[in-house]
């Protein structure tokens, strides 16, 4: 459906809000540019928006089967983007996408698989005319930055959930549940590298060496937003890392935790072996074993048992075994 369509000249909002069958008016209008929101467009509401922009139909063969790796592609003066749009719902993370049109006279946004839209940016372009007067260049930067400054609450939230499950591993937890937890943290983050990772060669491309002439003269603000890339992509390459050292200690407990309980094991039935041996050579009952008809030789071989366990308890007890 479509969101919203404005016109802007000069760094102004023209109209409140212009029908699409009025677009092509206030393209023919030098110094002015249309900005238009779609949200899961029909193909037919998408067709005729393809035809009034003159959009390349591999850009919109893409952005009409949605499901595309985030790049930046250039077709003669306008700029195709595609960006990721992830959202945490009931602690899983929904991925969505954004398609972006950019033109020397428009921008188009096509929103698929996501609620959040861009009220906030355009709120934040038509409170800075004289930055909004560059054109859709500075909005297409400003849509791009929104999305990119969206990853850093997810990536806290996941930096946060790495921490507690870290507290959970040192203080016992379940050993299954910790891994299952920790394998799924990580595969969050891998959603979160695809997110990222490729726009920043994309993001390179717009304020490096010979950018599209549609950014002309806003490369700093891409910098900005390849800044920030770069530190997404290093706090979630560190994290990774994090969650791997993370499984490996946590196996290595799991082993400590077994060999605890084996030499416990082991101790405990060295304690009952001791008893068990002297009892079971003083079971044969042969007529010539020493002390056999003693009247203090049951005391004693159960001191003797006795007096062995005790040791071996203390021994064992001195080197961590029990």
């Amino acid at each position: 459906m479509l969101v919203n369509c404005f016109a802007y000249e000069d760094g102004k909002r023209l109209a409140d809000h212009i029908a699409p069958v009025d677009i092509g008016t206030y393209l023919n209008r030098p110094e002015c540019f249309v900005w238009v929101a779609l949200k899961d467009p029909e193909p037919e509401e998408f067709a005729g928006l393809q035809e009034q922009f003159n959009l390349h139909e591999l850009a919109v063969e893409d952005a009409s089967h949605g499901h595309q790796r985030p790049k930046v592609e250039e077709y003669g003066d306008s700029v195709f983007v595609v960006l990721h749009m992830i959202e945490i719902v009931d602690d899983e993370l929904m991925v969505g996408e954004v398609d972006v049109f950019a033109g020397p006279n428009y921008v188009l946004s096509v929103r698929s698989r996501a609620e959040k839209g861009f009220t906030e940016v355009r709120a934040r372009c038509e409170r800075e005319p004289e930055l909004l007067q560059l054109g859709a260049g500075f909005v297409l930067y400003a849509l791009m930055d929104a999305v990119v400054d969206r990853y850093f609450p997810i990536v806290d939230t996941l930096e946060t959930e790495l921490e507690r499950l870290e507290e959970r591993m040192f203080s016992g937890g379940a050993a299954r549940a910790n891994i299952e937890d920790m394998y799924a943290l990580k595969q969050k983050l891998m959603v979160l590298k695809h997110a990222v990772g490729p726009l920043l060669e994309g993001v390179g491309k717009l304020h490096g060496g010979r950018v599209p002439q549609l950014c002309g003269g806003t490369q700093e603000y891409y910098r900005d937003v390849y800044d920030h890339l770069m530190r997404l992509n290093q706090t979630i390459d560190s994290l990774r890392d994090m969650v791997t050292t993370a499984l490996s200690v946590n196996l290595s407990l799991i082993t400590v935790s077994e060999n605890e309980t084996t030499k416990r094991l082991a101790a405990c039935a060295a304690l009952v072996a001791v008893p068990t041996l002297i009892a079971g050579i003083y079971g044969m009952n042969f007529e010539q074993m020493p002390e056999l008809k003693w009247a203090f030789g049951y005391p004693l071989a159960l001191g003797i048992m006795t007096v062995i366990d005790l040791y071996l308890f203390y021994k064992f007890r001195k080197s961590g075994w029990l």
